[in-house]
């Protein structure tokens, strides 16, 4: 079924997890959208790692049961994948220009401008990361907050640059061949992730693997080539005011660019967590899979700055004093067993949606 509005149309087909799939018509071309839940509740937007889509870079976190009870209770999430990155997506027509990290970012405020929503939280892994940062930026009154995972701040390295042309030619003329998924791989986990102790990878390195043969190399490719002509944030920082959540994975390959970030940030505005380190060995760049219960925590945290709160599930008196259904008990989420440095948001703002 299509829908209209203005400029702007969609055809909407339902799918699987009580969502729908919006693919929505922009002056920058089509972009694909996924909205979860109750459309009435504010809204918290998605945006995922070059080559993944919503499902391989956020279902691990999502369908962790305390991040069900925290972030699809409190709000309506519409999953907004790169070009091209969504399931069953054609090639992109090469007669269609290349877009850059600004028209990225400025779909998303269409994206917004068409579903009638006025202010989001955000939650962007590395690339996305990035592309949800600059849009805060040209839009700080859209933007109510800012989670980020390994993000990018900076314009590339000269070894990140070479490094990503090597990946573009891999795209262009092998595909997603082997040697390009295990480049994206170590982009997306720890060594120690990806291969346990028996040598074998774990279930989550092995569908993420299928689920990356599934992305059209070329969309991919266009999606790469915006990312590698980035340009430095640095400056822009500070005058960024809403308030900021950065996840910084210890084993990942954009660590320093993300304890960067938070250096030139508001430090009243802006918390650092660090994963991987303590009794919590290890974490790449997607710690939304890699290890989504040392997020929660933090997200809680972060949330009840704007007054959102956990769900729980009620107990009978017979489970006094156990804990409640879906939950690990609190000394066991203490930031010192799961290996994270949290510096807490030290300010509190009302903010009115």
């Amino acid at each position: 079924m299509a829908v209209s509005s203005g400029s702007t149309t969609i055809d909407i087909d339902l799918i699987p997890f009580g969502g729908k799939e919006f693919l929505v018509k922009t002056s920058k071309g089509s972009i694909s959208v996924m909205v979860c839940g109750d459309q009435e509740k504010p809204a918290l937007i998605t945006y995922p790692d070059m080559a993944l889509n919503y499902i391989s870079c956020f279902q691990g976190l999502l369908l962790y049961p305390d991040a069900a009870s925290l972030l699809l209770h409190n709000f309506c999430i519409y999953h907004i994948d790169a070009p091209g990155h969504e399931l069953g997506a054609d090639v992109i027509p090469s007669d269609e220009p290349l877009l850059s990290v600004d028209d990225l970012a400025d779909q998303v405020v269409e994206v917004l401008d068409f579903f009638g929503i006025r202010q989001v939280l955000c939650l962007g892994v590395t690339a996305g990361a990035y592309i949800l940062t600059l849009f805060a930026m040209k839009y700080k009154e859209r933007v109510l907050g800012l989670i980020l995972v390994s993000p990018l701040c900076r314009a590339p390295s000269w070894t990140e640059w070479l490094y990503n042309k090597v990946l573009k030619n891999l795209l262009y003329f092998y595909g997603m061949c082997g040697l390009l998924k295990e480049c994206l791989l170590q982009r997306y986990f720890s060594k120690e992730h990806r291969c346990n102790v028996e040598g074998a990878e774990p279930d989550m390195t092995l569908t993420c693997r299928r689920l990356l043969d599934e992305r059209q190399s070329l969309n991919v490719m266009r999606f790469l080539l915006a990312i590698n002509n980035r340009r430095d944030l640095t400056e822009s920082l500070k005058n960024l005011r809403c308030k900021t959540l950065i996840f910084a994975g210890a084993s990942s390959p954009f660590h320093a660019e993300s304890v960067h970030m938070s250096a030139k940030m508001d430090k009243k505005t802006c918390a650092l967590v660090e994963v991987g380190k303590g009794k919590v060995k290890a974490c790449g760049s997607l710690v939304t899979e890699e290890k989504p219960y040392a997020m929660i925590i933090p997200i809680e945290i972060f949330l009840m700055e704007f007054g959102y709160q956990r769900v729980f599930a009620s107990c009978s008196s017979s489970t006094v004093g156990s804990s409640p259904p879906g939950r690990i008990a609190p000394e066991l989420l203490s930031p010192q067993s799961l290996g994270i440095k949290l510096k807490p948001v030290r300010t509190r703002v009302n903010i009115e949606i």
